[in-house]
Formats: structure tokens, sequence, C-alpha cells
């Protein structure tokens, strides 16, 4: 033990005249910097993920919350059609469907990226995550507007990415779903979303019965995969995202899961 230690650790107090064990002695002594030059270079890599995901989720954050500080779905889209830009989120979402690609693979490449925290408390990128995705859905079946592409493609990209992360954790939920299976949000607080769309003057769809189905039919490919991640990060709430936990399957670690799907 203390051959190995003053090996490992480079300090070399004490060596042995028995050949095997000086060359396993030797070989200690090359993984100890060895160690070290690993986390040089890694750190620098996780932080620099972090730091690039969460500049997108500050600016999301920045335009989605209310007067009493609240961020939600609904008051990004309200705000976008309050200063007459609903047109130019098209390059948010965009954006965002670049942004779940890069959180999937740095979500599963470093896994303890998904348990750190925003520098405000309000924020978390799960959070956001079900924001981008929530805003995206709700404009595709509530606002009476053309269907945009980029939007449909980033609610699908984010959902996989979601699921993917699920998968490495180890995280049960219905890859398939029907767009008639329960969905966390119920119809009333739907109502009241379009009710404050109403208000603000902004365009919506004639038949609501149609909008909730499709809204749903959306929301029922993420919903379980983005409570299940924000239940096990403890999230800070954010509605519709991550104020309502769902019970989860105690983690385990689980490659190639995907895959075997």
């Amino acid at each position: 033990m203390v051959l190995s230690g003053s090996s490992l650790n480079t300090l070399g107090f004490r060596s042995t005249s028995d050949l095997p064990t000086l060359t396993v002695a030797i070989i200690e002594g090359i993984v100890g910097p060895g160690l070290v030059a690993l986390l040089i270079s890694f750190l620098p890599t996780i932080y620099g993920a972090f730091s690039r995901w969460e500049t997108a989720v500050a600016k999301l954050h920045l335009r989605a919350t209310d007067s009493e500080g609240v961020p939600s779905p609904s008051s990004l889209l309200g705000r976008h059609h309050v200063i007459d830009s609903l047109d130019a989120m098209a390059s948010m979402w965009a954006d965002w469907e670049d942004w779940f690609v890069e959180v999937e693979e740095t979500h599963t490449s470093f896994p303890i990226l998904v348990f750190f925290r925003s520098p405000v408390p309000d924020r978390s990128w799960i959070g956001s995550a079900g924001m981008a995705l929530d805003s995206a859905s709700l404009s595709c079946s509530v606002l009476d507007v053309p269907r945009d592409l980029r939007a449909m493609l980033m609610i699908r990209t984010g959902t996989m990415s979601l699921q993917r992360i699920c998968d490495f954790f180890g995280f049960e939920y219905d890859s398939d779903p029907a767009p008639t299976d329960p969905i966390s949000i119920t119809r009333a607080e739907f109502d009241a979303v379009v009710e404050d769309f109403r208000a603000l003057g902004m365009p919506l769809a004639a038949d609501m019965d149609q909008a909730w189905a499709d809204y749903a039919g959306w929301r029922v490919n993420y919903d379980v995969p983005l409570r299940s991640l924000a239940t096990f990060v403890e999230a800070p709430e954010i509605p519709w995202a991550t104020d309502r936990p769902i019970e989860i399957s105690r983690p385990r670690l689980v490659r190639g899961r995907s895959a075997a799907r």
C-alpha cells in the first residue's frame, strides 16, 4: 500500500528491487500524472458545455418572465405578440433545435451535467426545455398562424433528446404514446392560457376542441420524460414544465437502451 501510494502520487519515497513489483510501481507512476491531465482537460470541457447551453436558458427566461417574475410558455408567446414579432420566433425554434441536439450529446457523455444549477435560483435547463417545447406546441395548435415547420421539427428533436437522456438513466416512458393518452396538463389550464391570449388580441384557432387535441397530441410525447428528469434533478418550479413531479424508478446507468428500442 505504501509503495502504491508513493508511485501513484509520484512522490517516490519508497522503492523496491523486485523487478515485477518495480514494473508495477513505474506503471502506477505514469497513471498518476495521466489522471491529473484528464481532470485538467475534462473540467474545461464540462464547463464549456454548461456555459453554452446556459446562455440560451438565460435568454429564454428573460423573454418568458411575466411582470410577477414567473416564466411560462404563455408569457413567451404573449410578449412576442405584443412586440409584433411572432414571425421572428422561427429563428428561435431553429436555435432550440440545435440546443436540444447539444444537450442530448453532453448530458449523456457527461451525465453529471444534468445536476448543474444555473446561477439564478429559479432557472434550470430542464425547465427551459419544457418551456421551449410547450411554447412551440401552443404555437402550432392554438394560434391561427401558418404552422412553422421549424417549430414542429424542434418539438420532435426535443422529445427525442429528452427520451434518450431518460434512456441513459433508465427511466421508463412510453416511446410511442397515442395522441389521446392522458397528459399532466388539464383542459382548464389550457383554456386559461387561451383566455390570456384572447385578452392580448392574439390570432386564435376557430375550433378550440381541435386545438386542445392538437396540443395534447404534441405534449403526450414529451410529458413523462420531461417530468421524470425534472423530478430527478429537483428542478425549480416552472409552470407546466417542472411544477408537477412524477414517481420515477430508482435511476440506473443503462447505455444502449435507445438502440435496443
